[in-house]
């Protein structure tokens, strides 16, 4: 089933994934009726990207909070397709909780409280695999798929709000539409999400600058992760939107969850990074700078420090437990099952995916280089 004359509201189109959906929906073959991409705001390097296309379908750009019901019945009308991938990424505690859930799980109901108002018929949902884990203990999974069973706990703000989104999206299947068929939505569930022009690689690759182009080492060599690139991401909603509106597919994919990854190779988060630069001449520390259970110590006493200064200054630690528990656990999933239920191939491979991401890095290394010597003098 094609995506042939649909209407695609993007939402979170200026952000990193949302951007290359944006980007391959107005790349497909044969012609939507409408991309709409919404955001808060848009850099000019993202408008710049999507005007170079060149795609003869309509692209409108939209301004806007999906807490804004006034706004939102405007994003959504005449939409039948909805791809939400806005969302508030904290891994930090940089974002007050009530800020978060307020934009990740508040902001992902009035959405669909306007799309079922709206007689909108597919709904994606970008979830992430902190829905899943790791849990606080660190319990590792290997090649785990969507019936793994995994004991979840509470834990990080924002890995709860995205198990709440999550829930929200998927307990609104299957409810009747005023035309008479029903709501239909999905929740693809990606690994760590890599490639060029991430935020969070960004950070790493300024680490290493600042630490003679050698990645710190804050993840154990034995914790094997499998990383997963932004194109096959972007690719994966692609796909299942396409089978969502295919009558057998449907009923495979709907209301479901499906875990997203690729060939990326299983390593650690720091020899992962390693992996993406070696050939640019960056190294990566040989083993954690402290043994892990005083890195644990070291991060709850910067908690402590931040609990006990909040009365006074808002001081917000670059390391905490949840961190390490995440980077530290060995946390791998397959993604057999959307390769079987929506056909779900990757894009791009390995190689291609490495080549792309390196290159980035090569063009931004320099230009970081000088912006980081300016801050030091």
């Amino acid at each position: 089933m094609s995506l042939v004359g649909v209407k695609c509201l993007v939402t979170g189109a200026g952000g990193f994934l949302g951007q290359r959906i944006v980007c391959q929906l107005l790349e497909e073959g044969e012609k939507l009726a409408e991309v709409r991409a919404l955001d808060k705001a848009f850099s000019s390097e993202t408008l710049q990207r999507f005007a170079d296309l060149k795609s003869t379908t309509p692209l409108t750009i939209m301004k806007g909070d999906i807490r804004d019901m006034s706004f939102l019945r405007k994003a959504v009308q005449g939409i039948s397709l909805v791809i939400h991938s806005a969302c508030v990424i904290d891994i930090l505690g940089l974002v007050d909780k009530p800020v978060l859930w307020d934009i990740n799980v508040t902001g992902t109901r009035l959405l669909l409280e306007m799309c079922l108002l709206q007689d909108v018929k597919y709904f994606i949902y970008t979830s992430s695999l902190e829905v899943t884990g790791p849990n606080r203990k660190g319990d590792p999974m290997c090649n785990g798929d969507e019936d793994s069973v995994y004991r979840v706990t509470d834990g990080f703000p924002y890995a709860e709000t995205k198990r709440e989104a999550e829930k929200s999206v998927l307990e609104l299947d299957g409810l009747p539409l005023k035309d008479g068929s029903s709501f239909v939505t999905c929740a693809l569930r990606s690994m760590y999400i890599f490639g060029e022009g991430s935020p969070f690689l960004l950070k790493h690759v300024d680490e290493a600058i600042l630490n003679n182009r050698v990645f710190l080492r804050i993840s154990r060599k034995e914790a094997l992760v499998n990383p997963v690139y932004v194109g096959n991401v972007a690719w994966a909603h692609v796909q299942v939107a396409k089978a969502m509106r295919n009558p057998a597919k449907a009923k495979q994919v709907r209301g479901r969850f499906y875990y997203i990854s690729d060939d990326s190779p299983h390593l650690s988060y720091a020899d992962f990074n390693h992996e993406l630069a070696k050939e640019l001449g960056f190294g990566v520390e040989p083993r954690l700078r402290m043994p892990l259970t005083m890195l644990y110590c070291y991060a709850l006493l910067l908690e402590i420090m931040s609990f006990l200064l909040r009365p006074f200054v808002r001081y917000i630690p670059v390391i905490n437990r949840h961190l390490l528990t995440v980077l530290n656990t060995p946390f791998t999933f397959s993604f057999q099952k959307a390769q079987r239920d929506f056909g779900y191939a990757p894009r791009y491979s390995w190689e291609e995916a490495k080549q792309r991401t390196s290159r980035w890095i090569a063009e931004v290394t320099p230009l970081r280089t000088t912006y980081l010597r300016s801050k030091e003098v």
